[in-house]
């Protein structure tokens, strides 16, 4: 799971506005664009909120494909489209593009250019034992397909990914067809690492993944290139001073659907959607003020449907949150909380991603006042097929936290390594000071501040004891005790 951090946060929000008051009140007001056309203050409120809901995941898509796809100076580049990029490290502190990144399995990416033609995603053979995925996004974020140790097997193979305006068939050699609502998505390779010796393996792995035009695959001429494109600048830092800016950007790349037909004829309204040009500095200093609250009280929205949506377990937070289009239905504040929460997370079949900031009695998780332990009785650890971690992160900023021994998780590949309580549990020591020598393989060191702690569990176990189906499961994790 990969997310961002909280961008719309009230003291941004006000901070915009001060600044923008400041700015208005010395210059006459601005006649609104499209003056016979723009709706009330009211309806154009009420359309910036729901339009807010409706884009905020679309945004953040956008703004991160503006950063490893894009902009080669954005500090985050990874590779131009249709190059794949292989991370031959897992996620450190460095890594900011994204919040609560992955440090589990060394990444792969390949942003796709779908316009002129198709592309075919390769992999190699890959050993039973390592697990692997490729989880293709498209730019709605639905997840609209998996290759990969649970979905495809660990046999080599070529897979078809089409755009939405793709109408050929299945070519020979492929073994399935993968269709994208969008003409730009990504494809996130995740490949298992075993402890850090293995790193040189996971390379022989990425070596092997492949990405290539349709036409190369067959050896055929290419076909005639798509027009070259100017993105709108945007980053992700960006987002809550540009959002329907960005949003406007975006839109340009995401076809209108039956599902989002109504909405987005209430964005064109208010110059939101393709052959428009949003431009917030242009309004009336009313509408300027009405769009800014109606961004405060639908991040709002988000915010609390984030924390009702999932299952308080053991003070975890436990859900199900990612999935293809028929998954979300139109339902666009499930999909909004779901990228503020992880943008880009896996379905629940995939990985599970419990997630706290309280220990078991609700009191706030703070590294600066106490120490904590995670206590996994005998025969009670995670129960998956491939394997499981637990991951801290700052809890303010949601980055992994720098630690004198570099160690940003505890996962299941450590456990030989570990100590055992002498009944055979294993319990963790959550912390920012040293446990002790003799307790030092199992710290998962703590920043001196507030935690944020997620859970993965990797191709969880389908059948009893299961963390699935997701907040129901028989099993539970188990919770965070201060000591």
């Amino acid at each position: 799971m990969i997310t961002k951090r909280d961008l719309l946060g009230s003291a941004a929000l006000a901070a915009l506005t001060a600044t923008m008051a400041k700015a208005d009140i010395v210059s006459p007001p601005v006649i609104e664009q499209n003056n016979a056309e723009w709706p009330s203050l009211f309806e154009a409120k009420d359309i910036a909120e729901e339009g807010f809901i409706y884009g905020l995941p679309l945004v953040m898509y956008y703004a991160v494909m503006q950063e490893f796809a894009v902009d080669r100076n954005s500090g985050q580049f990874k590779a131009p489209f249709n190059e794949i990029k292989n991370l031959n490290h897992v996620a450190t502190p460095a890594d900011t593009a994204i919040i609560t990144p992955n440090s589990d399995t060394p990444y792969s990416f390949i942003w796709m250019d779908l316009r002129a033609e198709p592309m075919v995603i390769s992999v190699p053979a890959i050993e039973k034992e390592r697990y692997y995925s490729v989880q293709l996004i498209d730019g709605n974020t639905y997840n609209f397909g998996y290759i990969g140790t649970r979905a495809t097997g660990t046999e080599p193979g070529d897979y078809l990914v089409v755009g939405p305006d793709w109408k050929g068939g299945t070519p020979s050699g492929i073994k399935k067809v993968f269709s994208s609502t969008t003409p730009f998505p990504l494809a996130i390779f995740r490949t298992q690492l075993f402890n850090p010796g293995d790193m040189p393996n996971v390379e022989k792995v990425q070596a092997g993944y492949k990405g290539q035009p349709l036409s190369a695959f067959l050896k055929q001429p290419a076909p005639p290139a798509a027009p070259k494109l100017t993105f709108v600048p945007a980053s992700t830092a960006g987002i809550r001073h540009n959002f329907f800016e960005y949003l406007d950007a975006a839109l340009q790349f995401v076809p209108e659907t039956a599902r989002d037909k109504a909405v987005r004829a209430k964005l064109a309204k208010i110059g939101i959607g393709p052959a428009k040009t949003f431009a917030f500095k242009d309004l009336s200093f009313e509408h300027k003020a009405e769009i800014l609250v109606a961004m405060k009280q639908g991040n709002g929205k988000v915010d609390k449907w984030l924390a009702g949506g999932n299952k308080n377990i053991n003070g975890w937070n436990v859900g199900s949150f990612f999935g293809d289009e028929a998954f979300y239905n139109g339902d666009w504040i499930m999909r909004a909380g779901s990228a503020k929460g992880g943008l880009l997370g896996n379905d629940a079949v995939e990985a599970m991603y419990p997630y706290t900031r309280t220990d078991a009695t609700g009191e706030a998780l703070d590294g600066s006042k106490h120490k904590y332990t995670i206590t996994f009785a005998p025969g009670q650890l995670p129960p998956v097929n491939a394997f499981w971690s637990v991951t801290m992160y700052d809890g303010k900023s949601q980055f992994l936290v720098k630690n004198p021994i570099n160690r940003y998780l505890i996962n299941s590949p450590m456990l030989p390594a570990m100590k055992k309580d002498a009944d055979g549990s294993v319990t963790l020591y959550i912390q920012k000071d040293s446990p002790g020598a003799d307790k030092e393989a199992n710290w998962l060191p703590a920043p001196d501040d507030k935690i944020y702690l997620v859970m993965r569990l990797y191709w969880p176990k389908p059948t009893p004891p299961s963390i699935l189906p997701a907040g129901t499961g028989t099993w539970q994790p188990p919770g965070v005790k201060r000591v």
